[in-house]
């Protein structure tokens, strides 16, 4: 199955960028729809020289997949041999022609006795890759949402400043909060540095790690789709027990390598807010009241 027109724009982008990766000339044979993305057109393309994933996008922030790009080479480097993280061969931003990435192409594989136990360790592995600042390199985005990563010494003050507040004076522009809303989300900024401990050490996240960001492949489980940053380890878990899908072997794995806090649960909602926050502002409905109810169970 085409998905382009031969010699089409996107087409033509894709084999310059593969060819000059590889330092050889790239043909285009085929390419095929995969399903599951809900922002981005996704397919498998077969080329001269192997199979690639391929995502694209016209009508998208126009650096999106430079910053995953970004995201995924950080990953890999922190995951090691510990992890699959699919290596970038390919990203163009959204111009004339549509942005795209292009990376490895994992062959979906099914679940083995110790794959919960696999992902636990290699998350914990790269939760022990550190930095000496809370942020990243450039702004990225979550879903289809900027995050503001402008580096900060104090991780209270970063989830307060770059993830919180850049995110609800997103949503005031888009979504207006009534005056007794507001009034309890600026109560709750005003006492994170009291609610977050003090000893956090930024290490590397995936950001955006719920069940349907990471996939099981033939060799084992990998991460796609990131929202990376520098963060308190406890950032992760927010997104993580939104919705599941994380075993208690999973845990018991992750914490042999990057024990947490035993108190990690108490601040878990309030990690959780970023997320049911963002869900709010790029959908509207009953995220809103959710997000509200957590807010008030702080103050």
């Amino acid at each position: 199955m085409k998905l382009f027109n031969s010699g089409s724009p996107v087409e033509e982008e894709v084999r310059i960028r593969l060819s000059e990766k590889l330092g050889m000339q790239v043909d285009i044979i085929s390419s095929g729809s995969l399903g599951g993305g809900c922002i981005n057109h996704a397919s498998k393309i077969k080329t001269s020289e192997g199979v690639y994933f391929l995502k694209w996008n016209a009508e998208c922030p126009s650096d999106i997949f430079i910053r995953e790009a970004e995201c995924l080479a950080e990953l890999k480097k922190a995951a090691g041999d510990m992890l699959i993280v699919p290596e970038v061969f390919a990203a163009k931003e959204a111009d004339e022609t549509p942005g795209f990435l292009v990376l490895e192409y994992l062959e979906p594989g099914h679940p083995m006795q110790n794959t919960d136990e696999m992902l636990g360790r290699g998350l914990a592995t790269i939760h022990n890759y550190n930095n000496d600042r809370f942020g990243f390199f450039n702004n990225n985005y979550c879903g289809s949402t900027l995050q503001n990563n402008t580096w900060k010494n104090n991780w209270a003050e970063f989830y307060r400043d770059n993830r919180l507040k850049f995110l609800l004076d997103l949503i005031r522009k888009e979504r207006p909060l009534p005056v007794d809303e507001d009034k309890v989300y600026r109560r709750l900024l005003e006492m994170i540095t009291i609610l977050i401990p003090e000893e956090s050490k930024p290490v590397l996240i995936h950001g955006d790690l719920w069940s349907g960001n990471y996939m099981i492949t033939a060799k084992g489980p990998a991460l796609i789709d990131p929202a990376s940053c520098y963060a308190d380890c406890e950032m992760e878990m927010g997104i993580m027990t939104m919705f599941g899908g994380f075993s208690d072997r999973f845990y018991d794995a992750y914490n042999e390598i990057n024990p947490l806090r035993t108190d990690w649960r108490v601040r878990n909602s309030l990690y959780q807010l970023y997320h049911v926050l963002n869900h709010y502002y790029l959908f509207g409905g009953s995220y809103r009241n959710q997000a509200l109810q957590i807010a008030k169970n702080y103050l």
